[in-house]
């Protein structure tokens, strides 16, 4: 027990004695001390303690040959422990400020790639996903010969898809959930913002679905602009798709379109 104790006191001892050394640093005033423990920190991945001395004289060493240094450093210290919103602008920062340093290209990657870190499942709100497209894309514009402009494009094309899928099963919410006009409005937002969708087909054919529906609940003033509407959409989906998996529900759909339609003309 004794022993035990022992080792529990020397351990205590030993980590308010490392405390002490970093306080004792951290509040020197000592600018060369400062720095040069944050970069041993640094170094041996401890990003907290370094971020911590970086922020007391990166306005010390502004403008002074170590600043680039420091300030790149200081822009990894947050992206390795995930805070990637200031990680991503510390980047950019850098970028702007360094324009002629040899770690440009890869401040404005990271930059970009913080915001990618930041893009969640498709269900949330996707605004760090659009900001990490636009900057991938400025990327790729900016150095097209950079060996991560196929990474930019590979990560790009995945958060499409994120973005996509977001479309999709929003505009499906509003069908299931019987809001057929606003649905309508989503699956057309859809097909013009990503045309090549696999859900392409069946999408069109929900827009064929949710205007006959829409329409056969309308009040009388409203039903044959609907049913026109509902028309219209059946043949737009006819010419990309000769046939189809929806083909007998279509073909009911459209024969009553018809009917009613003929009702108008008497």
């Amino acid at each position: 027990m004794n022993r035990v104790l022992t080792i529990l006191v020397l351990a205590v001892i030993l980590m308010t004695s490392c405390k002490s050394k970093y306080e004792t640093i951290r509040t020197s005033q000592d600018p060369q001390l400062i720095y040069n423990t944050g970069l041993k920190y640094y170094d041996e991945g401890d990003w907290y303690r370094a971020q911590s001395l970086f922020e007391i004289v990166l306005p010390l060493y502004r403008g002074k040959e170590q600043a680039e240094e420091l300030y790149y450093k200081y822009a990894y210290t947050h992206y390795n422990v995930d805070q990637f919103i200031l990680a991503s602008h510390y980047f950019e920062q850098f970028a702007k400020t360094f324009y002629n340093s040899e770690n440009k290209e890869e401040a404005r990657f990271m930059s970009a790639y913080s915001n990618y870190r930041l893009s969640p499942n498709y269900k949330l709100d996707q605004t760090y996903t659009l900001k990490a497209i636009e900057a991938f894309q400025e990327f790729t514009n900016t150095f097209p010969r950079s060996d991560r402009v196929t990474q930019c494009n590979e990560l790009i094309d995945e958060m499409r898809e994120k973005l996509e899928d977001k479309a999709y099963y929003g505009s499906k919410l509003y069908y299931t959930t019987g809001f057929y006009e606003s649905a309508l409005s989503a699956f057309g937002n859809m097909l013009k913002e990503f045309p090549g969708s696999e859900n392409a087909e069946e999408v069109r054919f929900l827009m064929v679905k949710s205007a006959y529906i829409q329409a056969d609940n309308s009040i009388y003033n409203k039903k044959e602009d609907r049913f026109l509407e509902t028309a219209k959409l059946y043949k737009e989906f006819r010419k990309k798709y000769k046939s189809s998996q929806y083909d007998e529900e279509l073909e009911e759909i459209f024969e009553e379109t018809t009917k009613q339609l003929q009702k108008f003309k008497v």
